[in-house]
């Protein structure tokens, strides 16, 4: 599942998904609300699959990634759903505060497209070819 608000950063971050080994469905949703409904199966969402990983940007509109990140995690269903914050920032404060709200791991969008698609091989290879992932 991919939670972000800027068409031109999901549509990089498909492309670069698509390159990979796997074939995969990534669900994308623009803002925090449709995040949480889309994980709890609400509204619209409630046929959504349970996604096996989350790229979550933190600066999203409705509500923050922060406050999806601290509910997602709060949620017994949901917390063991990894969470990878992959966002702009920099900030030694939104890494902390990250870590703190219990996310898997914090990824700095790269602003080279050959930076970004060598993240995402990584993020693939890691999280969906070597971690044994919760079903």
């Amino acid at each position: 599942m991919l939670v972000e608000d800027n068409p031109g950063d999901a549509k990089l971050a498909l492309e670069a998904l698509k390159v990979g080994r796997l074939r995969y469905e990534v669900h994308v949703v623009e803002d925090g609300e449709q995040a949480i409904n889309f994980l709890r199966r609400e509204g619209e969402y409630a046929d959504a699959p349970r996604p096996d990983l989350i790229l979550l940007d933190f600066n999203l509109p409705k509500k923050n990634g922060r406050q999806v990140l601290a509910e997602i995690k709060e949620d017994e269903n949901l917390k063991y759903i990894p969470v990878m914050v992959f966002t702009v920032s920099k900030a030694e404060e939104d890494v902390l505060r990250a870590y703190d709200l219990r996310a898997n791991c914090f990824i700095t969008k790269p602003s080279e497209i050959e930076q970004l698609f060598k993240i995402v091989k990584s993020i693939e290879d890691f999280w969906l070819n070597i971690v044994k992932l919760p079903a």
